[in-house]
């Protein structure tokens, strides 16, 4: 009777062993680490790898790709609704967003040096209670080359008139003539372009396919434009 209660400790340490020696089986054919290694330290000159996942590769203001050589990197969004500001990004340089403190309702506008890709100045322009002359004197007078980014935010149409939509149509722009309130539009243009710009994106303001009550969805868009060539 004295040997009752060793046995149980001895057959209690086999049960042990044997369920430890079984789960390390079927772990390890799990394809997990084996339990050991969890508990011992590599050899020297000896390295642990641990899988991870890949990560997709991002390239300036996070696009896809790189851009060639002699291209500027841009991604710009639209205003959501008149909640969330736009962005605006070059070169992997914020130009215009929330964070900087620098949008607003209406026509978001950054003007950059189409050679060397530097900001020139950026700049909102409330189109729903504000001055369209302030707009007017901020594009007539671009020099050639100058780069034109343009995202709206709430409404960018209300304030426009026909020489506004002249000078962005001079730009580049073939949705600009009919922009109306509320619509979403990014717009990337250049002075003295001969050709309409192929960075635009427009959305109607409509009841029947708004994605925000009484605002369209806000619009993503990237791509590298070719630097200007330097004057010689």
């Amino acid at each position: 009777m004295r040997l009752a209660g060793p046995l149980r400790i001895v057959a209690l340490v086999i049960t042990v062993a044997v369920t430890w020696i079984i789960v390390s089986i079927l772990l390890g054919g799990l394809g997990f680490p084996r339990i050991q290694q969890l508990f011992t330290r590599p050899g020297p000159g000896i390295t642990l790898v641990v899988p991870t996942e890949p990560r997709a590769r991002k390239y300036k203001c996070g696009l896809p790709q790189p851009c060639p050589e002699e291209h500027l990197a841009f991604r710009m969004v639209s205003g959501a609704a008149n909640v969330i500001g736009p962005k605006i990004c070059l070169e992997d340089r914020m130009l215009m967003s929330s964070v900087k403190d620098n949008v607003g309702r209406g026509l978001n506008i950054a003007l950059v040096n189409g050679v060397n890709g530097d900001l020139i100045e950026a700049r909102a322009f409330d189109m729903w209670a504000g001055d369209v002359n302030d707009l007017l004197k901020f594009i007539r007078p671009l020099h050639e080359g100058t780069l034109v980014f343009v995202a709206s935010y709430d409404d960018p149409a209300t304030k426009m008139n026909e020489e506004t939509r002249k000078l962005f149509s001079d730009l580049g722009s073939k949705n600009v003539k009919d922009l109306a309130f509320r619509d979403s539009w990014v717009f990337v243009g250049a002075k003295g372009v001969q050709n309409k710009s192929p960075f635009e994106q427009h959305v109607k303001n409509s009841k029947h396919t708004n994605k925000y009550e009484g605002w369209p969805e806000a619009l993503e868009m990237e791509g590298c434009i070719p630097r200007r060539p330097a004057a010689s």
